[in-house]
């Protein structure tokens, strides 16, 4: 019998899912504090002018806290909304989370009638959500493939993704559409991936 990637990754999705459902508030809030620090610190954040960011649900990383401090700081921000009846997506510039509403799956989307949206992302840093990263770059989605098909038309920009350090893993077995990130920013430490060579900055 073959070996089956849509229930490996399956079953990995629901352990990670539940580990990070056991955790408590205050430890999350803590964790997700650390995460925010190196992304903050990192030279990826401070040179980007547009910050493409995923809006976090109660189990993802915090991205709220980053998305008022980008704004703070200058930049422009910019958050997904999914096309009706596909499974691609848009990003709209938003000047302050009072301009997200619930959309799909019960994410906060941004407002389509006050919200503009974004076409040039090649100068973007782009803030990429998975359930688990390996030390190579790839992730585990969500099994949407919403992420998947966006990265793969725009693929000039930034990656950073944002993960727990207890939800990563040495490997992941991939398919051969998946796309690794930049670098990668968990609770533990900052992670560059530039193909066999890698920088680890445990700053902040």
């Amino acid at each position: 019998m073959g070996f089956d990637l849509r229930e490996y990754k399956s079953e990995l999705r629901s352990r990670f899912k539940a580990i990070r459902k056991d955790m408590s508030p205050e430890e999350k809030q803590k964790c997700d504090s650390a995460v925010f620090r190196r992304v903050i610190g990192s030279s990826e954040y401070k040179r980007c002018s547009l910050l493409l960011t995923y809006v976090s649900t109660d189990i993802e990383v915090d991205t709220m806290q980053l998305i008022r401090q980008a704004l703070a700081d200058g930049k422009r921000v910019a958050v997904p909304r999914c096309i009706s009846g596909t499974r691609l997506m848009d990003f709209y510039y938003i000047s302050s989370p009072d301009e997200l509403e619930p959309g799909a799956f019960g994410v906060l989307e941004p407002k389509t009638d006050i919200c503009r949206k974004t076409t040039e992302f090649d100068d973007a840093l782009c803030i990429v959500p998975g359930l688990s990263f390996d030390m190579k770059g790839f992730r585990l989605g969500y099994g949407k493939g919403y992420y998947d098909r966006f990265l793969s038309a725009h693929p000039n920009m930034y990656l950073l993704g944002l993960c727990y350090c207890r939800c990563t893993v040495q490997e992941l077995i991939s398919g051969r559409f998946d796309k690794p990130v930049d670098s990668l920013a968990t609770d533990k430490y900052f992670k560059t991936f530039s193909n066999t060579k890698e920088v680890r900055r445990n700053s902040g």
